[in-house]
C-alpha cells in the first residue's frame, strides 16, 4: 500500500472543483451547528439593519428634506443611529461566535490529524517527511482556522447584503438595476475562469511551505552530522534552493490572489457610474426621484462593496481549500495492519513461526523470500549477518511493525495479525539500536507505556528496579529516577538511551523480547550485566538478538544467519562465523 503523500503541484480534478471541496470542508463543522445557526440569525439581522438605512435616507430625502419637514428628518435621524446601533452589536456577536466556531475547528482537527497518525503504521512515515507532517499539522490548520474565524462571517454576511441589494434595484427599477448589476456578470465569469489557476499556485505554495519545513527539520536533526563534516556550505546551499521555491512559488500565488481586488473595485465603480448616468436621465424624464437615486447609490455600494470583500475573501478561500486537500489527504489514509479474525490457536510450545513469509518495502525488491523457520518458547535465538540481509527486517515482522507480502507469522501459534496492537505490545519488548527516549525524565521514560506500574511512586519504581536487579544500571546516571531527557535524550550518551530503553522493557515482561544491537554502544562490564539481568526474565520468555558483536551471541541456544537469499540455521559459532565471513549461496 503506498503512503507517499502529494508534496508537489498537480492537476485539479473534478474532486477538487469549488462546489465538492466546499462540502467536503464544511462537514468538519458537523459538530458547531447550534453555533452556526445562532451566528446565521445574528448575520441576517445585521443584514436587514444594513439594508433598511439606504432605504430610508431616500425615503428622508423625498418626504421630509425637500419638503423641509424637519421633524420628520429627525425621527429618521434616531431611527437611523437605532439601524447603526444594531449592526454594531450583532456586527461583534457574528465575529466572536464564528471565531469561536473556527478555534472549536482547529482543535478538533489538529486532533484529528494527530490521532490519524497515531494509527498509521511506519511504511507511512519512512515514505514523507517530518518537516511536512508538521506543516500540515501547523500551517495548513491554521489557513483553514484563519477561513473559519475571520472571514465565513464576511463571507456569508456579504453574500446576504449582495442578495438583499439586487432584489432591491431590480425591485424598484427593473431596467436600472439590470443595468447596474451587468457588470457583476463579467466578474462572475472572470472569476470562474481565474479560479482553477489560483488554487493552484495556492497549493503550490502551501506545498513548498511544507518541503521547507521538512528541510528546516532535516538540517537541525542532523546538525551533529554537518558540524562533523564541516558542510554547513552544503546544507546552507540546499536550505537556500528550496527557501527561494518557497519564495517565488510564495509571490506567484500573492500576486494571483490579489488580482481579484483591483478587477472587482473597476467593475464596482463601473456599476455606480451605470447608475449614476442611468439615474440622472431617468430623473430629468421625471420617472425617478433624487432620493430613489440616492438609495440605489448606496445599494450599489451595498452590493459592490461586499463583492470587493469577496474577492479578497476568494483568495483566502482558494488558500483553505488548497489546505484541506493537503490535510484530507492524511485523514483519508488506512493503515494496511488490519486485524483479522482468525483466533485459532494451537497447542505448541513454539512462540514464533514464519509460515514461507516474504517481504519487500519496495515492489520488485524482495528483502525475504518464502522465509520459515520457528522459535521455541523461553530460549534465546541469535540472527547475525551482513549488513542490509534482513535481520533488522526480521525482527520488524516478528513486533508486527510490518506485514509480510506473503506467508504468515505466528504468535503463540496464532496468526499475529489476529491481535489487538495492544495485546502485541503487551507480549513483544523491543530495544532498538538507537532508541527513543521522551522529553521528561527517566522514570517518566521507564514508566512509559507499562500500565502495570504506571502509578508507581519514586520509591515503589526504587524498590522494584531493586528488586529485578536494574538498580546496578540506574546508578549510571547522576540524578537516578529524576535524571532530565531532553530534546529527545540528545543530551545522554547512545549507551546511556540504551539502558534506559532497556529497563524499560524488561519491566514488561514481555514473552518476546527482541535486542536489535542494544547493547552495540555498551561496554562489555555493562553487556555482562545485561546478560545476568536477562537470565533473571520468566523461563517463558524467548530472547531474540540481533547483533555483530560475536561476544553478544555466544552463548545463544540457536544461531541463524540471515542475508537475501532467506534465513538458515547456522548451527555453532564457529560456522555462524564462517558464514559471516564468507557469506551464504544456497538456502
Amino acid at each position: 500500500m503506498a503512503y507517499k503523500l502529494d508534496t508537489g503541484p498537480k492537476e485539479l480534478n473534478e474532486r477538487t472543483k469549488t462546489f465538492a471541496a466546499l462540502q467536503r470542508l464544511l462537514l468538519i463543522l458537523s459538530g458547531e451547528k447550534k453555533q452556526l445557526v445562532l451566528a446565521f440569525i445574528i448575520i441576517i439581522l445585521n443584514a436587514v439593519a444594513t439594508l433598511f438605512a439606504p432605504l430610508l435616507i431616500g425615503h428622508t430625502i423625498d418626504t421630509y428634506i425637500q419638503a423641509n419637514l424637519y421633524k420628520g428628518v429627525l425621527i429618521c435621524a434616531v431611527i437611523l443611529l437605532g439601524l447603526y446601533v444594531i449592526t454594531l452589536i450583532t456586527g461583534y456577536l457574528q465575529t466572536k461566535l464564528v471565531g469561536t466556531v473556527g478555534q472549536h475547528v482547529l482543535f478538533n482537527l489538529r486532533n484529528n490529524i494527530f490521532n490519524k497518525l497515531q494509527e498509521l503504521p511506519i511504511a507511512f512515515f519512512n515514505e514523507n517527511k517530518a518537516g511536512d507532517l508538521i506543516s500540515r499539522i501547523n500551517n495548513d490548520t491554521e489557513k483553514i482556522n484563519q477561513f473559519f474565524s475571520q472571514f465565513l462571517v464576511q463571507f456569508i454576511a456579504s453574500i446576504v447584503i449582495m442578495t438583499g441589494a439586487a432584489v432591491f434595484l431590480l425591485s424598484v427599477n427593473l431596467p436600472l438595476g439590470s443595468a447596474a448589476l451587468a457588470p457583476a456578470i463579467v466578474l462572475l465569469a472572470f472569476s470562474k475562469f481565474i479560479t482553477p489557476w489560483v488554487r493552484r499556485l495556492n497549493a503550490n505554495a502551501l506545498a513548498t511551505n511544507g518541503k521547507l519545513s521538512a528541510e528546516i527539520q532535516e538540517s537541525l536533526t542532523n546538525f551533529k552530522v554537518i558540524i562533523a563534516f564541516n558542510r554547513r556550505d552544503f546544507f546552507r546551499d540546499r536550505f537556500a534552493e528550496v527557501n527561494h521555491k518557497n519564495y517565488a512559488t510564495a509571490l506567484k500565488a500573492g500576486l494571483a490572489n490579489n488580482l481579484f481586488i483591483p478587477v472587482y473595485g473597476f467593475f464596482a465603480h463601473t456599476g455606480q457610474l451605470i447608475v449614476l448616468v442611468f439615474g440622472i436621465y431617468l430623473i430629468s424624464k421625471g420617472s425617478f426621484t433624487l432620493g430613489l437615486l440616492i438609495s440605489f447609490l448606496a445599494y450599489i455600494n451595498n452590493f459592490y462593496n461586499p463583492l470587493r470583500q469577496l474577492a479578497a475573501l476568494w483568495s483566502n478561500f482558494q488558500i483553505a481549500l488548497a489546505a484541506w486537500d493537503r490535510i484530507s489527504q492524511i485523514l483519508v489514509m488506512e493503515t494496511n495492519l488490519k486485524k483479522t479474525d482468525e483466533v485459532h490457536q494451537s497447542e505448541s510450545k513454539t512462540a514464533i513461526a514464519f509460515e514461507n513469509v516474504s517481504f519487500s518495502y519496495e515492489p520488485g525488491k524482495v528483502i525475504l523470500n518464502q522465509v520459515s523457520f520457528t522459535l521455541d518458547q523461553g530460549k534465546t535465538y541469535a540472527f547475525v549477518g551482513p549488513t542490509g540481509g534482513g535481520k533488522t527486517t526480521t525482527a520488524s515482522l516478528i513486533a508486527r511493525l510490518y506485514d509480510p507480502i506473503g506467508g504468515r507469522v505466528l504468535l503463540n501459534g496464532r496468526d499475529i495479525r489476529s491481535y489487538t496492537p495492544a495485546t502485541l505490545a503487551e507480549k513483544i519488548g523491543f530495544i532498538l539500536q538507537d532508541p527513543f527516549l521522551f522529553t521528561g525524565t527517566i522514570m517518566e521514560n521507564i514508566l512509559y507505556g507499562n500500565a502495570s506500574i504506571a502509578h508507581y511512586s519514586h520509591a515503589q519504581l526504587i524498590e522494584l528496579l531493586v528488586q529485578r536487579g536494574l538498580d546496578s544500571l540506574l546508578s549510571r546516571f547522576d540524578k537516578g529516577l529524576d535524571t532530565p531527557v531532553s530534546h529527545s535524550g540528545e543530551t545522554m550518551s547512545l549507551g546511556q538511551k540504551q539502558l534506559v530503553a532497556f529497563m524499560r522493557a524488561v519491566l514488561r515482561d514481555p514473552e518476546i523480547l527482541i535486542l536489535d544491537e542494544a547493547t552495540a554502544n555498551i561496554d562489555t562490564i555493562t553487556e555482562k550485566q545485561l546478560e545476568l539481568i536477562l537470565e533473571r526474565l520468566p523461563g517463558t520468555t524467548t530472547r531474540i538478538i540481533i547483533a555483530h558483536r560475536l561476544s553478544t551471541i555466544e552463548n545463544a541456544d540457536e544461531i541463524f544467519f540471515v542475508n537475501t537469499t532467506g534465513i538458515i540455521k547456522a548451527g555453532s559459532m564457529e560456522n555462524a562465523i564462517h558464514l559471516l565471513m564468507h557469506g551464504v549461496h544456497e538456502r
